[in-house]
């Protein structure tokens, strides 16, 4: 069975670098099968992130379906079809993205659609990472429902932290299956340790590991590069690599 690995938290706080971090880490570090990057967020730039273009979505695949389908084929299987048309393959990994929603605040067409053939596929590859929608009033619609692991993310500020402590109350209150839950907080410097701390303590939120704040991952967004270009060195890679070893070992299994 592969490993369900998801990424959630507000917008803005790098939820989506963080994922393709995650990505490059499976792709590179653990180096155990494929991988399928998932672009659960209908504001989708997971693939900008991973450097890759993108030439379908399942938000199309849906609007395909009203247009003839083939003689012959059911709607079932010419959707499968398409959603199998829409993944990505790159090196290493695979990107299957949502794409917008069909009306306006409506993705539950595009969300079930994801969650069956996302089901029908993650079998093929070892890992399956999902970037979701941003927000804490997504979480119900996680494309998938069993995780194994789940990292929240928040920026370094107490609002950040209380919004994860939302989530991570709305998440016991759903009662999704996921495994492990994970606080990362995202862009740290100096001067937020004391911060950070009282925040975490003052909302019950158990931080489990920091990424600081990196000159070089700044500079390679500015440059439009992808996290597979951020130099090996670079302090937010090395901080993000090591919270992901130390969560799930140098072979991805660990205390799954």
């Amino acid at each position: 069975m592969p490993r369900v690995i998801a990424v959630a938290g507000k917008g803005g706080v790098g939820k989506t670098t963080i994922g393709g971090m995650l990505v490059r880490y499976l792709v590179e570090k653990v180096g155990k099968g494929p991988v399928l990057a998932v672009d659960a967020d209908p504001n989708s730039n997971l693939n900008e992130v991973l450097g890759v273009s993108v030439h379908a979505t399942i938000g199309e695949a849906r609007e395909k379906l009203k247009e003839d389908v083939p003689a012959g084929m059911s709607k079932d299987n010419w959707l499968e079809y398409k959603v199998q048309e829409a993944v990505i393959e790159a090196k290493g990994f695979d990107l299957l993205v949502m794409g917008r929603p069909e009306g306006p605040g409506c993705y539950c067409a595009a969300n079930s659609m994801a969650k069956k053939y996302i089901d029908a596929l993650k079998g093929n590859y070892a890992f399956v990472v999902v970037d979701n929608e941003a927000g804490m009033e997504h979480m119900s619609r996680l494309v998938t429902q069993d995780v194994d692991i789940l990292y929240v993310i928040s920026d370094p500020t107490p609002r950040g932290i209380l919004t994860v402590s939302r989530i991570l109350s709305i998440i016991g209150e759903l009662g999704l299956h996921i495994r492990k839950t994970v606080v990362i907080v995202n862009r740290v410097s100096g001067k937020d340790g004391g911060m950070l701390e009282k925040a975490a303590r003052e909302r019950g939120v158990e931080i489990g590991g920091i990424v600081r704040d990196d000159e070089d991952l700044v500079r390679a967004d500015a440059e439009g590069k992808s996290v597979f270009e951020l130099p090996s060195a670079s302090g937010s890679l090395v901080d993000a690599w090591a919270i992901f070893e130390g969560t799930m070992g140098p072979d991805g299994s660990a205390g799954l």
